[in-house]
């Protein structure tokens, strides 16, 4: 692939991710918590997938895009473990949101979750804008 078209599909990830973002803000605004969940995690997600396409790297499996993050950017120090653990919390209430029929969710822990989002992907935002 081209780097003009690698560099479009990364702007691309960063709009999905910034979309995603507002998406989490209404299902929160509107007590929808499992869906704010979902949308958390995702922004998180496409984000660190524009970060791994600038490296060279690309997997739709989100295990692996985790493993990844952490062994390329969290081990190396160039990324703080905080953010390993806003990226690890995200996927775990996503899954959660998504698969645990009786869960409750409590608003207070879902505004936390999407301050750290937000923080989250605004570090990494940084990252990739850099070069």
């Amino acid at each position: 692939m081209e780097t003009n078209d690698i560099n479009s599909i990364i702007n691309i990830r960063i709009i999905k991710a910034k979309e995603t973002i507002e998406d989490a803000r209404i299902a929160l605004e509107s007590e929808r918590f499992r869906n704010a969940l979902n949308r958390i995690y995702y922004a998180i997600f496409y984000m660190v997938s524009a970060l791994s396409l600038k490296n060279g790297f690309s997997t739709s499996k989100h295990k692996q895009l985790m493993g990844w993050f952490v062994k390329n950017y969290v081990s190396t120090g160039i990324i703080k473990p905080e953010f390993s653990n806003i990226y690890k919390r995200a996927y775990e209430r996503r899954q959660e949101s998504d698969y645990d029929d009786v869960l409750e969710f409590d608003k207070n822990q879902v505004e936390s979750h999407f301050s750290d989002m937000l923080q989250f992907v605004s570090e990494i935002e940084k990252i990739i804008l850099q070069d």
